[in-house]
């Protein structure tokens, strides 16, 4: 029990659970609740992924501030144990997802989110282009489940998917601010600093908001 709820913690399971949410609402929407539940659930095991690689590109970061309140920190889990699950849900959450609903064309779009995730984990967070996976993963979310029943997803899904990844990154980023200047982490929130973020954050929610309600 101790170790499951380690790898549920490590998973960031707030943000995960709020995405596989999302999907969830989306794929009834588009689906019915059936195959809602399966894509849900894939969604689910790829937000997994993105989570525990985080938590593993982290650590060495997490220990220097002392972050008690991550798994891998307080050994609830350790390193070997995340590999072991990372190994075996890589394959399972792409062939979960490419065979369910969502489909080849479906499955792949939403693959290609999880790997802006990984990506920005390894490198993007580094980078000035940090909100771009953001941008993509959550243009690429209600994007797959629209292509899943054969449908081009709206102009108002992608430009406001984008919009609203980008806050998030913004917003998600503001916490452990003056953590990441010491660790000398320099994504693009970081270089303008935490007003410029808050700042930043709340121009793109208004925008994303104004382009779904015009484009609707």
């Amino acid at each position: 029990m101790k170790k499951l709820k380690g790898l549920l913690k490590a998973s960031h399971f707030g943000p995960t659970l709020l995405v596989t949410g999302i999907s969830f609402s989306f794929a009834q929407h588009y689906w019915w609740e059936g195959p809602a539940y399966v894509i849900a659930f894939g969604v689910f095991t790829g937000q997994l992924v993105v989570g525990w690689s985080n938590d593993l590109v982290d650590l060495e970061d997490d220990l220097r501030h002392q972050r008690n309140n991550k798994p891998l920190v307080a050994g609830s889990i350790n390193q070997e144990t995340l590999h072991h699950w990372l190994r075996f849900m890589v394959p399972f959450s792409f062939f979960v997802n490419i065979l369910g609903p969502l489909g080849i064309k479906g499955g792949l779009v939403y693959m290609m989110g999880v790997a802006c995730g990984v990506a920005y984990n390894f490198y993007f967070k580094f980078s000035l282009l940090s909100p771009l996976p953001y941008a993509i993963a959550f243009a690429a979310l209600p994007s797959c489940i629209a292509i899943s029943r054969e449908i081009s997803p709206p102009r108002w899904m992608l430009l406001g998917g984008a919009l609203f990844g980008m806050a998030a990154h913004f917003i998600n980023v503001i916490k452990d601010m003056k953590e990441d200047h010491v660790s000398g982490i320099r994504g693009l929130p970081q270089r303008i600093g935490t007003r410029g973020s808050a700042i930043t954050a709340g121009l793109l929610v208004t925008c994303g908001g104004l382009v779904v309600f015009h484009f609707r």
